[in-house]
């Protein structure tokens, strides 16, 4: 099963009216994304094949998504760890960390070193509204995670990937291909290029907004808030 794409342009049009007119929160809309998240690591990397999770944060939205999960992971029995070099300042980002601090999960503060005992790398970087250019220490970030023979999980996008035309042609993040993808929503047009497992997340749409953005929703299996599709998406034009 391949579901079709959404645009950058849609996806933030929908998030809009997830929180206008469907009466969710930013909140509420970032914990299912992080459960999500938390739910795909679970099924793409259990915690027989490791605990130590290192959850690579950016300064946005995408970075909140892989806060939410590091919370999640902790309670699954994960041994979580969290990179978040730009941290985001506002009210809901002091809300979470708060949260993992909680569960004395640490905060790192040098990706190389904690690379060498990780088990599981979460690539919660850049989301769909990634435009470049790349700027320090993400560079460098990327570029160690694409070497890496630790797998890694990206959430929304493989960061330095552009939404819609993939990969870089050069520099860091060109031949970076995680292990696995979880695409919130609904799969952004770059999926064309991804060659890895591919999970969808986004079990909160209704049947009336779905069809306002002409998606695919896909028959989530038992209490799952994930799905395993293909990645051959179709993008809305």
């Amino acid at each position: 099963m391949s579901l079709k794409a959404i645009s950058p342009k849609d996806a933030a049009a929908l998030d809009k009216d997830l929180m206008d007119v469907g009466g969710f929160s930013l909140d509420q809309l970032m914990e299912l994304a992080g459960l999500s998240v938390s739910q795909a690591v679970y099924r793409f990397h259990p915690l027989s094949k490791g605990k130590n999770v290192l959850v690579v944060c950016g300064p946005g939205n995408n970075g909140g998504d892989g806060l939410v999960a590091a919370r999640h992971l902790a309670h699954y029995g994960y041994k979580p760890s969290v990179y978040y070099p730009k941290q985001g300042k506002n009210e809901l980002y002091e809300r979470l960390k708060t949260q993992l601090k909680n569960l004395d999960i640490p905060f790192v503060p040098d990706f190389t070193e904690a690379l060498k005992s990780a088990d599981l790398v979460i690539d919660a970087i850049f989301g769909f509204s990634f435009g470049g250019p790349l700027r320090e220490p993400f560079p460098s970030i990327i570029s160690q995670m694409e070497e890496t023979k630790v797998p890694v999980l990206s959430i929304d996008a493989p960061s330095s990937w552009d939404i819609t035309s993939g990969p870089p042609k050069e520099g860091p993040g060109s031949k970076f291909m995680p292990g696995a993808l979880v695409s919130l929503t609904a799969p952004k047009p770059c999926v064309k290029w991804y060659r890895g497992r591919h999970f969808v997340g986004g079990r909160f749409l209704t049947k009336s907004i779905a069809e306002k953005y002409d998606l695919d929703l896909p028959e989530y299996p038992g209490i799952d808030q994930i799905v395993e599709v293909g990645v051959n998406a179709d993008e809305k034009l």
